[in-house]
Parts: structure tokens; sequence; C-alpha cells
């Protein structure tokens, strides 16, 4: 058996965090078994589905890399096919037209409720012999009196379900478009979906999709029902936990594969691993390793991971990945260092790429502003000698090399009986205006010999300055 996931997602909305994690681990799951991942877009919902959602969605699934070997497919544009079941299953009697008014079933709803009873369809219409006339009917399925269905599921194990429990569902409503639980046991089937993996609020759904799978005399996929994710307060996941679009987490500087690496791990574990490439992910996920307890989504977590990744990442690629964050900051890298030793240097201090774009920008913008607490700690009258040696050094460098730079500081240190971290840190403050960067020949090499020796003179001017004022 050839295995098959899909990944469904209902264009009412843009692609969240559940989600995301819904089709990584439907990808996941067919990668391992070198099977196919289908994307389907469950857009039955005409009013609410949009376009945008629908690029959202597209645009999300590209950035993750979570490709997919068929699809997308638009279940908007197979209402035929829907309708072609709805009409044979009418024809053999395994679906009914249903006259009930919305009136008679919110009547038939309060009368259950004030009872303590179930709610559901009591199957008045079942065996309607006459249609009633001046009512566009809905279709309902046939749904077993008597009975049980046994779910095996992946995640949750056996769960059972009485079909006396279970109502006739609508699967054509009075315009004749289908309904969501209809149209997806329809596309499972021409699909030949062999795995369905989804969250656990679908559950309820499976008994139901499986009597109606086996009115179309097909054997049910296997199943296998997440675990929601929480918020950090245990809530349910919602906008004010964070990003809601997937899109948002790129727009901040995360990489693809870390939110994979991080989503991966909520609710699912490979021993005490938590630093996962997307080839090791692939090689070792199985479905059956989800936990049935629901998740929290811990943003801290999450940025922890995105540096590990970040400070894993070959500098080439991670320079290419931090050049549409320099751009967006509005930095530009024809002005400054090349963004692959950006990378390089600043790697192991960013948790993002738009901080890494931020804590560079003294690479590639003048500034004349140097912090005040630095600049008081740092750039006192008793540098000022020091200052102005390293800084005739550096100016008469005939090549702009980091060996160069360290040699120069380290033989201005000695000459004036210093410890390196004494003319170091004036010199880091002077050429970025703060008191942290990477190492300071790094730093400086990064800076550029033009630009350092302009901040040199800008800082021993504000040196001078304040001798004098003390004088």
């Amino acid at each position: 058996m050839i295995v098959r996931t899909r990944f469904a997602p209902s264009p009412t909305g843009v692609l969240h965090l559940g989600s995301v994690r819904t089709a990584l681990f439907c990808w996941l799951y067919a990668r391992h078994h070198g099977g196919n991942f289908i994307l389907r877009i469950e857009d039955t919902d005409r009013q609410r589905s949009t376009d945008e959602n629908v690029e959202a969605i597209l645009e999300g699934m590209a950035w993750l890399g979570l490709d997919w070997d068929e699809g997308p497919f638009y279940q908007s544009r197979r209402f035929d096919r829907y309708q072609e079941v709805v009409e044979q299953w009418l024809q053999d009697g395994k679906a009914y037209h249903c006259y009930c008014s919305k009136a008679e079933t919110d009547a038939l709803r309060e009368q259950q409720m004030a009872a303590g009873d179930r709610v559901r369809y009591d199957g008045r219409c079942r065996d309607l012999r006459k249609p009633r006339s001046g009512v566009d009917p809905v279709v309902r399925f046939r749904n077993p009196l008597e009975g049980e269905v046994v779910v095996n599921d992946k995640v949750r194990g056996t769960v059972v379900f009485e079909n006396a429990q279970l109502d006739d569902l609508i699967i054509a409503r009075s315009d004749g478009s289908p309904t969501y639980n209809f149209s997806v046991i329809v596309d499972d089937y021409d699909m030949g979906i062999t795995h369905v993996i989804r969250g656990d609020d679908h559950l309820n759904n499976t008994p139901r999709q499986m009597n109606m799978l086996a009115a179309l005399g097909a054997e049910p996929p296997e199943y296998a029902h997440l675990p929601m994710i929480l918020g950090a307060d245990r809530a349910k996941l919602s906008k004010r936990h964070g990003a809601v679009d997937i899109r948002d987490y790129e727009e901040q500087g995360y990489l693809p594969a870390a939110m994979l690496n991080y989503l991966v791990r909520l609710g699912w574990s490979h021993g005490d691993q938590e630093i996962f490439s997307v080839g090791e992910m692939i090689s070792v996920f199985d479905i059956a390793d989800v936990n049935q307890s629901a998740s929290s989504f811990n943003p801290e977590k999450l940025r922890w991971i995105n540096q590990q990744h970040i400070m894993a990442k070959p500098a080439k690629e991670l320079g290419q990945a931090l050049l549409p964050y320099l751009l967006k900051a509005g930095l530009d890298p024809a002005r400054g260092p090349n963004p692959s030793d950006v990378a390089a240097a600043f790697h192991e201090r960013a948790e993002t790429l738009t901080q890494m774009a931020a804590s560079a920008r003294y690479c590639y913008e003048n500034f004349t502003v140097i912090e005040a607490n630095a600049a008081k700690k740092n750039l006192r009258p008793v540098v000022l000698e020091p200052l102005q040696a390293v800084r005739e050094r550096l100016a008469a460098l005939p090549e702009w090399t980091k060996e160069g730079i360290a040699a120069a500081i380290e033989e201005t240190a000695a000459s004036f009986n210093l410890n390196l971290g004494k003319i170091g840190q004036p010199i880091r403050v002077a050429v970025t205006g703060g008191a942290v960067s990477p190492p300071i020949d790094v730093t400086v090499w990064l800076v550029g010999q033009e630009r350092t020796i302009r901040r040199l003179d800008h800082a021993l001017e504000l040196i001078a300055e304040r001798a004098a004022a003390n004088d």
C-alpha cells in the first residue's frame, strides 16, 4: 500500500499554527513512508471562503517547504461529482429528502434540550412517501440505526460510537450545495486517501464519515486525531497568544526549518532530542508517537529553537536568508559588508533574522549618536591617547583584514601597557555606538576602514570635549 495523506484547509481563514502542525504531521508521515501528500482546499463555504485566504495558505505552505505531490484540489470545482453521489444515494435509498423547516428543527432541538436528551435530528422525514409542496428539501444520509462504529485511532486508541447516538446528517443543502462531512468522504474516496491525520475536534465526525464511506462501498482510511495546541495559559490558542497567520513568523524573521522543528515537538517526541533538521524529522517521525495530551505554545521556546537553527545554518545560506530583512530595514548591502559575513559574525547573538538585521545596522548606516551610558563609561579622557594611536594604525593599514586589524589593536594595547579590553571596548563603543557587538576585530572589519576612521575621529572629539569640560 502506498501511503496517501492529505491536508485539507478551509480558506475561511489564514494558515495558523494548529493547521500548520496538522499539515506537517501529514507531510512527514507521507515522506517517511515514501508516499504522497495531497493538498485539498475545502472551499464549499463560498460566502466565507476568499481568494486572499487561499493565497495565504499557498504562500505559507511554500515558505515552510511543505511541498505537495498532488493538488491543490478545490472542492468548489467538484460539485458535479458530489451531486452525482447524492442522486445515486437517493436512488439506492441511502439518502432521503427532508422537508423540515428551520422552525421545526429549532423546536425539536429546544424540546430535546429541555428533556435533557441528546440533540439530534429524529428522522421524521426518513420514511416520508410524499414530498411537501412549497419546500425546497435538504438531503440527509440514512445512517444505520443499530450497531456501532469502532475507530481504531492511531493517537487516541480504540474509540467506540453507537449508531443509535448518531443522527442522519444533511449531505446537501436546499440549494444543492454539499456539506462538509459529505464532500470530505467523497474526496477521500476518490483521491485514495489511506491516512487521515487531523485535529481531535473532528473525532466526532469520524463515525459518521466512516458510515458514509461504507455506503460508497469503500474501506475507511486509518485515522489519527491530534490533540489541540493551547496557549501558555492553557486556554485555546487565539490571537492574544501571538501571531495568527504563519506568514507573520516569516515577517518576524523565523527560519522555516525552525518553525517546523518547534511544531513537530508540540505533542511528538523522539527521545530527548530537541533540535531536528527536516531530514531528521522525516527519518524518525511516526504518528504513533504522538501524545494524547494537549500541548502549550511557548514563544520563548520557539525563539530558542530559532536561534539554534540560526547558529547551525552555513553562513552563505544564512546570509541569503538575511538579505530581505536587511532590505526591509532600509539597509543597502551595496553600502556595507556582504550579508554572509554579517551572518557569520552575528549568528550566535540573534534569535531572529529581524533582530540580526537591526543589530547590524551600524555596519551599513552612519550614525552620530552614541549610547549615553556606553559613552560615559568607555569614552573617557584616559583613553584619548591610546584611541588616537589605534586610529593612526588602522588608518595606515594597506589592506583591511581581520588579521591586520587585530594586530593593530594588540600592538597599541601593548605600547600603552593596557589590557586588550581596556582599549577594545572604547573602540567598540566608538564604531558601533553601543557596548555590545561581535569580537572587536570582526566588528571593525565589518564596519569598514573609512567608516571606522570617521567614527573614531568623532569619538576622539567627544573625549576631547569631555576633557576640556573637566578642566
